[in-house]
């Protein structure tokens, strides 16, 4: 098995009285994806954005326990968040390129904010990080145009594109082809299997099939506990737990 990239340690997090993930801890091994499962409103969303910090941004969150990112407490008093959302990329469940931004601006949007940079090495940046998301060929001669003209998939392809720029260690995504088509979904699945040999990858979906398809690892989680977590053929094919079963077989959720 790969070594763990991300740890989580007795995870809680409240908002306010709701108490959203109960002492969670699982690891997410290094250049694997890991899918996180389970039905609306059970935590899912709210566990993937504490890796990243993103709770720092609501007033009523509390965040306990440990995620460890390389053995480093990102939760440390020390620790600056922006230089972990640096290291933690993240995708959101709707495509959401800069709206009065260029494709070629979009890519380097994150890697400017961390400097000065010149022009031949932004073109760089711009013509791999597309290749890389497999948009190139589709945007090369327009590259000046408004990102917003762009389909919906492309979009989302866009966004990685933008996430993978600033040369994150892991990307978080958050039901990354819920909002697509079914080809723009295989597109972004196809990337995903790519993506893993450079990043370590957790993504959050309600698609059964999506996790199956796209996943080494699968963690089932309910009412903000996690069930149980594992490879994800053993998981789909001989899960320990009953609710794990009744889950996957669609008995509930």
């Amino acid at each position: 098995m790969n070594s763990s990239k991300v740890h989580l340690e007795g995870l809680n997090i409240s908002f306010g009285k709701t108490h959203a993930v109960k002492d969670v801890s699982i690891d997410f091994p290094e250049h694997s994806v890991t899918a996180i499962i389970g039905p609306s409103g059970c935590g899912k969303s709210t566990l993937l954005r504490s890796i990243n910090r993103m709770h720092d941004l609501v007033p009523s969150a509390r965040v306990t326990g440990k995620i460890l990112l390389d053995n480093d407490d990102i939760y440390d008093r020390g620790v600056d968040p922006v230089s972990i959302r640096r290291r933690v990329g993240m995708v959101f469940q709707k495509p959401n390129p800069f709206p009065a931004m260029s494709i070629y601006d979009n890519v380097v949007a994150g890697y400017k904010l961390n400097g000065r940079m010149v022009r031949s090495e932004a073109d760089e940046i711009v013509e791999t990080c597309l290749k890389r998301v497999a948009l190139w060929d589709e945007v090369k001669d327009r590259l000046k145009t408004n990102a917003m003209n762009l389909s919906g998939g492309q979009q989302q392809r866009l966004c990685i594109a933008r996430t993978i720029a600033v040369k994150p260690e892991v990307i978080l995504m958050d039901e990354p082809a819920s909002a697509l088509d079914p080809i723009s979904t295989l597109k972004i699945e196809e990337l995903i299997e790519e993506l893993k040999e450079r990043y370590t990858i957790i993504i959050v979906t309600h698609n059964m099939q999506q996790a199956a398809r796209v996943s080494d690892f699968t963690a089932f989680l309910y009412l903000g506990e996690l069930i149980e977590c594992g490879g994800t053929k053993k998981i789909f094919t001989t899960p320990e737990q009953k609710q794990t079963e009744d889950y996957i077989t669609g008995r509930f959720g």
